[in-house]
């Protein structure tokens, strides 16, 4: 079913399941998808992040070019770029012990390591890094998070666990009003 109005958008944690649900969006509504890390970051060793125009100049052309899209990240100063086009966001916040299990069990991502060993290398400061969520003061963090999902004021998700984000819109479809076929 072709969803071609929508424009979702899916913040959270670190491993809290935004690439997962976005993924299937993609496959069961025929939207686009945006990864925010595929252009928030610069190609160097160290990560460096990219100045915010030039990412922000990204996802407007992304946001524009496609009817019909997911865009997902922790990053809270990206999504701000194209929240006004936004038609529901989704908040997943399953905990950070979730999160922990979902980073451990995460496939390989060849969007952003050469190698299923050069991931898992990173494991432990990811894990370090879900684990600071809550007490980060920083675009990455669950008050900045938060804010955007309680300022936001159309369409809107928040998930508190894993299972609940798997079974919609299954399960949940009443929480989508605008759910159009």
């Amino acid at each position: 079913m072709n969803h071609i109005g929508d424009r979702i958008v899916i913040i959270g944690n670190s491993g809290s399941g935004k690439s997962t649900l976005a993924m299937r969006l993609t496959r069961t509504r025929g939207l686009a998808h945006l990864d925010l890390d595929t252009l928030a970051w610069e190609p160097v060793m160290p990560p460096l992040r990219r100045p915010l125009g030039d990412s922000a100049r990204e996802i407007d052309a992304f946001a524009v070019t496609n009817p019909g899209w997911v865009i997902e990240g922790c990053y809270a100063d990206l999504v701000t770029v194209v929240l006004p086009l936004c038609t529901l966001l989704i908040f997943l916040n399953p905990g950070v012990e979730a999160c922990v299990q979902n980073a451990r069990a995460r496939p390989w991502e060849p969007h952003k390591y050469p190698s299923k060993a050069a991931q898992d290398a990173n494991l432990d400061t990811l894990i370090s890094w879900v684990h600071e969520y809550g007490r980060r003061a920083d675009v990455f963090s669950l008050a900045a998070h938060r804010s955007l999902y309680d300022g936001f004021d159309r369409d809107k998700i928040e998930f508190t666990s894993l299972e609940e984000a798997a079974s919609w819109p299954n399960a949940r479809a009443a929480l989508l009003p605008r759910d159009r076929h």
